[in-house]
């Protein structure tokens, strides 16, 4: 439908100084022909009525949609920015959260790591003191078993010599039970006195 009226408005537009130049085959173009102003204002009369009945009609209504559409997408833009912005802030503050959080989690850490150092150096030290003591005990027991065999031998040598020196033979078990007796009598301290 449009074609067709398209086609028709066009020639009219052509067929129109067509017609203009058949009355008047000699024109002046200082002098006005009235024919010729009276077909060109009906043939725009005519014109402006198709064009505005079929073209104008449709293309405001797509400059209208243009329009709208442009409004919406803008409108969506600043929607979605505003969305992107909010966004953003939610980012940040879960970042700054999470950088508290994480900050917290060190000191944590850093604490409980001081903890578990000072209770291994506790522990080091019992331990030390624990084998400190041992050792004094080994070395005290050691020490008890030196002067017993040290005694024997005082004793087994002073009951040789007392023997030689006498020149009796007394039985072994009554001389060693004596001088048993007697070495038991005498403490570390008259010894070291006597010295």
């Amino acid at each position: 439908m449009r074609t067709l009226l398209r086609s028709l408005a066009l020639s009219v537009l052509l067929a129109a100084p067509a017609l203009a130049q058949e009355e008047a085959p000699k024109a002046d173009l200082l002098s006005p022909s009235y024919g010729l102003m009276a077909w060109t204002l009906i043939i725009f009369v005519v014109l402006a009525i198709i064009l505005s009945r079929f073209a104008f009609g449709p293309i405001t209504a797509a400059v209208r949609a243009r329009e709208k559409a442009l409004e919406e997408a803008i409108a969506a833009a600043k929607r979605d920015r505003e969305e992107a912005a909010r966004l953003l802030d939610q980012h940040r503050a879960a970042l700054d959260a999470s950088r508290g959080e994480a900050q917290k989690l060190i000191a944590d850490a850093r604490v409980a790591a001081e903890r578990v150092r000072s209770e291994l150096v506790e522990q080091a030290h019992a331990e030390q003191a624990t084998v400190l003591d041992r050792a004094r005990q080994e070395i005290e027991s050691e020490k008890s078993r030196a002067i017993a065999q040290l005694r024997r031998e005082a004793v087994d040598l002073a009951i040789a010599g007392a023997g030689k020196v006498i020149d009796r033979n007394l039985d072994q078990a009554a001389n060693r039970q004596l001088v048993e007796s007697f070495l038991a009598s005498v403490t570390p301290a008259a010894v070291s006195s006597s010295r």
